[in-house]
């Protein structure tokens, strides 16, 4: 989509990214780094990123299917991490889910079992960088963070994210510099919790059309503005502004009433 809101490779990212990791962990005192692999691409590059930076044997790969997740799949996530030379690891969270729907019947509805398996994600991997002295990425990106596609203390929780001021096409672009599969590549984005779930008609719009949306809406643009820019109908524009004010609350520390000296999240910030 031409024009000035066009959404790029910000100049040094690789390098950038890569110092941050090694930076973070060493401040940190950590050992190393864990990473859960999915599949996808935005898990693909941060464990490369990782790798990189860190080096193979400081970052520990996890996978973490469920029943909804093809052997294929499975086969394909083991492969790559052997073929970054990470140590590796898969836990199933069938079990897990099962036993928590047995006696919460209410999680069987699509959004609530979602997110009870965002939330089962990160109960694993946060033994794991317990017991590893690691801290754990996330691979939430830019795109992601400003809609809100992500669950609260799920997929949300993590103690890096490394992409999380790269939009989704500007993850690909590094992705495909770095030289990732193809098979990652071209994989359509999801979350994977539930079967045929895709990104892009769970936020009814490709990343294409919402990057540059976005960007607009970084640099003040007015919804208006933004709808002439890329020539599209304003209503498709204030459905994305929608979106990043009502998940504002994803973003920020739950709210404190302020009755000290100096509050947390309010006058106290660290």
């Amino acid at each position: 989509m031409p024009g000035r809101l066009n959404v790029v490779l910000p100049a040094r990212s690789r390098e950038t990214l890569v110092r941050f990791l090694s930076s973070q962990v060493a401040q940190a005192g950590a050992a190393g780094a864990v990473v859960g692999l999915s599949g996808g691409v935005d898990s693909a590059l941060v464990a490369s990123l990782a790798r990189e930076s860190l080096g193979p044997e400081r970052v520990f790969a996890l996978s973490l299917p469920d029943e909804n997740t093809p052997p294929s799949l499975r086969a394909e996530v083991e492969s790559y991490a052997h073929l970054l030379g990470l140590p590796f690891r898969e836990v199933s969270l069938a079990p897990w889910f099962a036993a928590l729907r047995q006696d919460l019947p209410e999680l069987a509805e699509r959004t609530g079992g979602g997110n009870a398996r965002a939330r089962l994600r990160m109960i694993a991997l946060y033994a794991e960088a317990r017991a590893r002295r690691a801290l754990v990425l996330g691979t939430g990106n830019k795109s992601e963070v400003l809609l809100g596609y992500f669950t609260k203390f799920g997929d949300g929780g993590a103690d890096l994210l490394p992409l999380g001021d790269l939009y989704k096409t500007a993850v690909y672009s590094l992705a495909r510099e770095m030289g990732l599969p193809k098979t990652v590549l071209e994989r359509a984005p999801s979350a994977g919790l539930y079967p045929g779930q895709t990104d892009e008609e769970e936020l009814g719009e490709p990343y294409s059309v919402l990057d540059p949306i976005l960007r607009g809406l970084e640099e003040l643009w007015e919804p208006e503005a933004i709808a002439r820019e890329l020539d599209l109908p304003l209503p498709r524009v204030l459905r994305v502004v929608h979106r990043v004010e009502s998940s504002r609350h994803k973003r920020r520390l739950p709210p404190i009433p302020k009755l000290g000296l100096r509050t947390v999240g309010l006058d106290w910030r660290d």
